[in-house]
């Protein structure tokens, strides 16, 4: 091993706490000395040139949850908990600024529209008298800017911002579940153009207020296209309503600078990567048990990058410290060639996720060093 590993809590290694997704607390994590920051590391990688290390983004990213439309009952005077927060440890009932009723399920460690209500949209063609898209403008974002470039911001980081649910996602809760959606794409084609239409208009909108708050250097949007089986609907129909508003507001982040743009996508999309290309998409965040990433790796792998889960690993699921360090050294091997990657990288507890973090960073910086034929 050419670098060392360092044990927990060596001497000498900085520790900071930061908050657990889905969880009210904390976790130590080193502070890596690295040779760049990770922003400069992260823009060789996404860009498809030769980092120093794989990208971590529990050490590399500062990520902030902007513009989600999520509501919450709340006592007066009294802030919302963060989205990824709420009903963590039980069920939780929310709404959201479209009128979508909402439940946070634990055992899923997210939300699903809530059982046996009313769809906001029960006749598609009527959408525009029944939809009332937020008013960005009385929205005060910038009180949470301030405090955020004031006391959080981070500039050596990659600043990431995730913008939530998009196009055919909010349609989804709107109509109220995926059977009525795919049958609207079929007999009301037009009316469902207009509606990815509008809504990229609102996106665009969204995304001009964040960056003139936020210096963003990644943005990532969810918007899921299929079952783990195939894609919810074909080519034909992803050509003719939904790739040209997509393309619209990604066009507008780009228009912004060097940013990073990701989409999230549950389900399996491989025959939609050509058009994720074309529409300017840098990075996927699909799932691997659905997806064939290592052969998406090899066919666009000069052209698209992904988020790396540890293979063959289950998240939370304890496994041996060794078989841990071997599944990082494997996801590096796998998804490493010339950048295109960032990594997800954790363990059961602070000690294997300490492990986790040091091999990672390692193990990578050993294989670029490789790569690049000669140190760094």
């Amino acid at each position: 091993m050419k670098y060392p590993r360092p044990s927990y809590k060596a001497e000498g290694i900085e520790i900071v706490e930061k908050p657990m997704m889905f969880s009210g607390g904390t976790i130590e994590l080193p502070v890596i000395d690295y040779p760049i920051t990770p922003l400069e590391n992260f823009r060789l990688s996404y860009k498809h040139h030769t980092p120093v290390w794989a990208p971590m983004s529990m050490l590399d990213f500062d990520s902030l949850m902007v513009g989600f439309a999520n509501t919450v009952d709340v006592p007066e005077g009294e802030e919302p908990p963060p989205p990824m927060m709420w009903g963590s440890t039980e069920r939780s009932e929310f709404s959201d600024d479209f009128g979508c009723q909402w439940l946070f399920v634990p055992e899923a460690g997210g939300p699903m529209l809530k059982p046996n209500t009313r769809p906001v949209v029960e006749d598609l063609t009527k959408w525009e008298s029944v939809v009332k898209f937020p008013d960005l403008k009385t929205r005060d974002y910038k009180t949470n800017a301030e405090k955020y470039m004031k006391e959080s911001y981070q500039p050596g980081k990659v600043m990431h911002v995730n913008i939530g649910q998009s196009m055919t996602e909010r349609l989804v809760a709107l109509m109220g579940g995926y059977t009525e959606f795919l049958v609207a794409l079929m007999v009301e084609p037009e009316a469902c153009r207009d509606f990815f239409n509008r809504f990229s208009e609102y996106y665009c909108d969204l995304i001009d207020i964040i960056f003139d708050l936020y210096p963003v250097n990644m943005v990532t949007f969810h918007d899921d296209w299929g079952t783990e089986k195939d894609t919810f609907f074909s080519e034909k129909v992803l050509e003719d309503l939904i790739f040209d508003p997509t393309k619209k507001f990604i066009d507008r982040i780009k228009s912004k600078g060097d940013v990073c743009v990701e989409h999230h996508c549950c389900g399996k999309m491989e025959r939609f990567a050509p058009y994720m290309i074309d529409m300017g998409i840098d990075m996927l965040q699909i799932q691997r048990r659905a997806n064939d990433i290592p052969m998406l790796k090899e066919k666009y792998g000069d052209k698209l990058g992904f988020c790396c889960f540890t293979e063959g690993i289950e998240m939370g699921v304890d496994v041996p410290r060794e078989e841990l360090l071997a599944a990082i050294r494997k996801t590096v091997d796998l998804y490493g060639a010339k950048g295109g990657n960032y990594m997800l990288v954790s363990g059961t507890g602070p000690e294997a996720t300490w492990d986790a973090f040091f091999e990672c960073y390692c193990y990578s910086r050993e294989y670029y060093d490789n790569e690049r034929g000669r140190d760094f």
